[in-house]
């Protein structure tokens, strides 16, 4: 008779039979080989490049006048619109001319005064002066009516001196523009009391039909961009002159084109950078003192320039920019690039390629240097290389700012 242990150990080899593996498949190799991999490239071709920079910056106003009392007194009319345009010239406000009146009418009483006793000495030295030559009357009598004559001249300038203060006190209780352009706040009201010694400010006024735009330019740029002129890598234009244009804060550009004025001659050593000046012409008042714009300089054209795409460029271990091409047997060679600058979504190359490389573009993780690759049927359209386009300088790093 047989026992349960017998009953188990039986079910238990039925068990490990039904679980042995089955044989396995044919090998990998029976599969055939992985044929080249398929890349998408780009033949490169040179076309002239405008190369630009931008610069950041805030917009001053051509002349700035601010309108200070010159007498002091309480005013009594504003005569101008807040915000609105004014000649030069023009009355902004009135002052009690009252006291200044009365100084006016002393000084020209105390003038009157002074020439009529100027009138009688002169009368008296033209008499006597005809009795010198008859011995009727003394030579001391003479000097004496000579001299009394040149004190009642000197008087009587003193007192033209005086009408002249008290005239000018006068005109200046009438305030007037002094440039013309467009008038700020008002800084006081009508009744308000003004000084001359702590000099009131009441008004301000800006010449806005022209403006200016200050930027600082790092003093490398400004020495590499003398360089590539000179080498002739960079033609400038017929001016000889950088064009500006400004680039508002949302990115939209002014309609206008502006010229460079004037570049520092001194660089400052806090920042390392030139001060360069361009000037705006501001028709419609769109540009306002203190708004931030980018002012974009035209630096010249490379009459041979190469860009390629940034996605198709990568780094090695050294931080050196590079990119891989088909070499010789299809085979993929890796080149390491000169890129000084961006421009736009590309860099602009000066070393490691050619017109007429193939660069790859795509699938860049399925190979490496010396692989076997084959163009793909029908290649990825390029973008061509702009002929205006807008860069953002950082030499012999290849990055953008």
């Amino acid at each position: 008779m047989k026992t349960p242990l017998y009953h188990s150990l039986a079910l238990l080899a039925l068990c490990l039979a039904a679980c042995e593996k089955k044989p396995a498949g044919p090998p990998p190799a029976a599969m055939g080989p992985m044929g080249p991999v398929e890349v998408g490239v780009l033949t490169i071709a040179t076309a002239p490049v405008t190369l630009t920079q931008d610069l950041p910056g805030r917009i001053s106003a051509i002349r700035v006048a601010e309108v200070r009392a010159r007498v002091s007194g309480i005013v009594l009319k504003r005569l101008f619109k807040e915000g609105s345009d004014v000649k030069e010239g023009q009355v902004l406000y009135e002052i009690d001319p009252a006291q200044y009146q009365a100084s006016y009418d002393s000084a020209m009483g105390t003038l009157a005064s002074a020439e009529a006793r100027l009138n009688s000495a002169q009368l008296k030295l033209n008499r006597i002066q005809g009795l010198v030559a008859s011995n009727a009357v003394s030579k001391q009598d003479f000097d004496e009516a000579s001299g009394a004559q040149k004190v009642n001249q000197a008087e009587v300038m003193q007192a033209k001196a005086a009408v002249q203060t008290a005239k000018i006190n006068l005109d200046y209780t009438k305030v007037t523009a002094p440039i013309t352009g467009r008038i700020g706040i008002s800084q006081v009201t009508e009744g308000a009391f003004v000084r001359t010694d702590q000099a009131t400010l009441l008004t301000t006024v800006q010449q806005l039909d022209r403006v200016y735009v200050d930027v600082n330019q790092p003093s490398s740029d400004l020495l590499r961009l003398k360089q590539a002129l000179a080498s002739g890598k960079l033609k400038a234009d017929a001016s000889g002159q950088p064009r500006v244009k400004l680039v508002h804060e949302s990115g939209d550009i002014y309609p206008e084109e502006g010229s460079l004025e004037v570049a520092d001659v001194t660089v400052n050593t806090l920042t390392n950078s030139v001060t360069v000046r361009a000037v705006f012409p501001n028709p419609r008042n769109d540009l306002l003192p203190g708004m931030f714009v980018r002012a974009r300089l035209e630096e010249g054209t490379t009459p041979d320039a190469i860009l390629v795409p940034q996605l198709a460029v990568s780094r090695n271990s050294k931080g050196e920019p590079t990119a891989m091409v088909i070499g010789a047997g299809s085979k993929v060679e890796l080149r390491v690039l000169e890129t000084p600058r961006a421009v736009g979504n590309q860099w602009l190359v000066t070393s490691g390629l050619k017109a007429g490389d193939q660069l790859i573009i795509n699938n860049l993780q399925k190979i490496r240097p010396g692989a076997e690759v084959k163009v793909a049927a029908a290649p990825p359209a390029a973008a061509p290389a702009t002929a205006n386009a807008s860069a953002a300088a950082t030499p012999g790093s290849g990055a953008a700012k």
